[in-house]
């Protein structure tokens, strides 16, 4: 029995590579072994790191994924390392993450362009005061976790990604766009 139509959460993420995918899983089980902070380590196959979120939508607008698309196909970013080198959660929730110490000026740079183009495309946005890169790793975490240094992991960005996420499924990658070399 069903609660009503699937609600799509659409998204545009940094998507790791399987073996960085299964690094990441691995440090957050270290940390979770060494600090057993309660809440729910998230799978794997869900661990990204969000750029621009568009919301929350009973179907999927046609129009807005055509925004979507046409806004990212103007993305001209080149390729750039991103290195996750620290773990912590944000004040008043209950996600901890994996996430860079300081943020690499290309991450930066597709995150502002990304934005720009899809408000030139009409795609409305969830309005971030800033960005702060991370991959969430454990969600209903009831306490703190202060910024803490890990060995860092290597994360060779060469793309990005849209994503229609719902509730109990498998994230679908919509499309994927290359960054320059």
């Amino acid at each position: 029995m069903s609660d009503g139509p699937q609600m799509h959460r659409l998204f545009f993420a940094l998507w790791p590579d399987d073996g960085l995918r299964h690094s990441i899983d691995e440090e957050a089980a270290r940390i979770e072994g060494e600090l057993s902070p309660g809440g729910r380590r998230l799978h794997a196959a869900r661990l990204h790191m969000t750029l621009q979120f568009l919301g929350d939508f009973a179907s999927l607008p046609a129009a807005l994924l055509d925004g979507a698309c046409a806004a990212a196909a103007q993305i001209r970013v080149s390729s750039f390392a991103l290195e996750l080198d620290g773990a912590g959660s944000f004040r008043g929730s209950n996600v901890w993450w994996l996430g860079p110490t300081a943020t690499p000026a290309g991450l930066q740079e597709l995150w502002e362009s990304l934005g720009i183009a899809l408000r030139q495309h009409d795609v409305p946005l969830r309005p971030a005061p800033a960005f702060s890169p991370h991959v969430s790793t454990q969600r209903n975490v009831p306490r703190h976790l202060p910024a803490t240094p890990i060995a860092p992991l290597s994360w060779p960005v060469h793309d990005f990604v849209l994503v229609d996420s719902q509730s109990g499924q498998p994230y679908r990658i919509i499309e994927r766009w290359p960054l320059q070399w």
